[in-house]
């Protein structure tokens, strides 16, 4: 009965305690010490980390971008095959309008006057053969040129293999010209124009600036240095600017990367908003792996003669494509993200007691002395009569 009653007091006593803060001025320069130390490095990321250089005063919102390019310039080949030839902005920017990007041709290989008939397949271990009976009539491959016919030709004085339907004759050079057909497209250039919104400020601003005119605009060419804010780029500064030699990357193509980046502060002046230009390689140019390099594609023009027969010029565009990309974000003053902050700071000294009592109470010699001045304990269940009654 008596065991019973201990703990129904014990219960009791848990149930009814109140906790009262209680005011322990500890003067040691140490405590003091680390208190003020750690006070400061609280305010420091608040008002420094937090309100400065994250600006925790701003709502933010991502940037909606659109881009257009227009490509000029001209070049000037001298081929066995194409003769001497002009090529200007319709000849070398594949397709002429590109979402948030522009190919632009530096090298090729033509083969001219192909029509659909039948010739002697390229030699590989599917199509050397020595007899017809080698060669499957219908047969196809992913690799292949076109349709075998079931004969088996001369491909050379030494070498035979199956006879295709195809387009012929059929494209014979492996490698690229060395140095590019191409190698004035280094000084073309490019009009990047880039328009710019922020939804949630209701901002806009293109990276053609207000002080930009027609005829400052008819002459300028980006200089990070001298003319920074100028939206028409030379094609060999872009690579340049990269790390990457234009004349060698132009052999076997690439893809380089154009990067504006728009980080505005909308408390300050509109004019301070303006664009960042970066630029860099994006294909992969491992000299220890060197399989496929570049970027090339196959294109075909299209003629009939005067009987009719369909006859084209097959190309194997070699080139660099320009991938633009546009980041940024924006920033305003707003009150609620400020309080926010305010409030998580105040919260964050707050919590400087906490360490501070950890430390006194657990690293500090005079722990116990400080433990007995910081708890009290008053106790009135041993005042109360038997009758419940003080």
């Amino acid at each position: 009965m008596t065991h019973e009653k201990g703990c129904c007091d014990s219960i009791c006593q848990c149930f009814f305690e109140y906790f009262t803060p209680k005011v322990l001025v500890i003067r040691s320069k140490k405590v003091g010490t680390i208190n003020r130390l750690t006070q400061a490095l609280v305010i420091a990321y608040v008002i420094g980390y937090v309100c400065v250089l994250k600006k925790g005063y701003q709502d933010t919102d991502t940037v909606l971008s659109s881009v257009t390019a227009k490509v000029k310039g001209i070049a000037l080949t001298n081929t066995s095959d194409l003769g001497l030839r002009i090529w200007d902005a319709a000849d070398y920017v594949i397709p002429p309008q590109g979402e948030n990007s522009f190919f632009v041709l530096t090298n090729l290989i033509v083969t001219l006057n192909q029509t659909q008939t039948t010739c002697a397949e390229k030699p590989s271990q599917a199509s050397i053969c020595s007899s017809d009976k080698d060669c499957k009539k219908g047969f196809r491959y992913t690799q292949g040129n076109g349709v075998q016919t079931g004969r088996c030709v001369n491909f050379s004085e030494s070498v035979k293999t199956c006879e295709v339907l195809a387009w012929c004759p059929l494209e014979n050079a492996t490698e690229p010209p060395n140095p590019p057909m191409l190698a004035d497209a280094e000084n073309f250039t490019v009009l990047i124009k880039n328009s710019v919104r922020y939804p949630k400020f209701n901002f806009n601003k293109r990276n053609i600036l207000p002080h930009i005119n027609s005829s400052y605009l008819s002459q300028c060419v980006f200089n990070r240095k001298t003319d920074p804010d100028c939206p028409i780029f030379r094609l060999k500064d872009i690579v340049e600017e990269a790390q990457e030699d234009f004349q060698t990357m132009a052999v076997h193509g690439g893809v380089m990367g154009v990067h504006i980046r728009w980080d505005c502060d909308l408390d300050m002046p509109k004019s301070w908003c303006v664009p960042k230009y970066a630029f860099r390689r994006l294909d992969n140019k491992d000299p220890d792996h060197n399989v496929a390099p570049g970027y090339n594609f196959r294109f075909a023009k299209y003629y009939k003669n005067g009987d009719g027969e369909e006859t084209r010029t097959l190309i194997k565009g070699y080139g660099i494509r320009f991938d633009v990309m546009v980041f940024g974000q924006a920033g305003k003053f707003n009150i609620v993200p400020t309080l926010l902050n305010v409030g998580a700071g105040l919260a964050l000294l707050g919590l400087v007691s906490v360490v501070c009592d950890w430390i006194v109470l657990t690293c500090m010699t005079k722990r116990n002395l400080y433990k007995e001045q910081k708890y009290s304990y008053v106790d009135d269940f041993g005042l109360l009569s038997d009758d419940g009654i003080p």
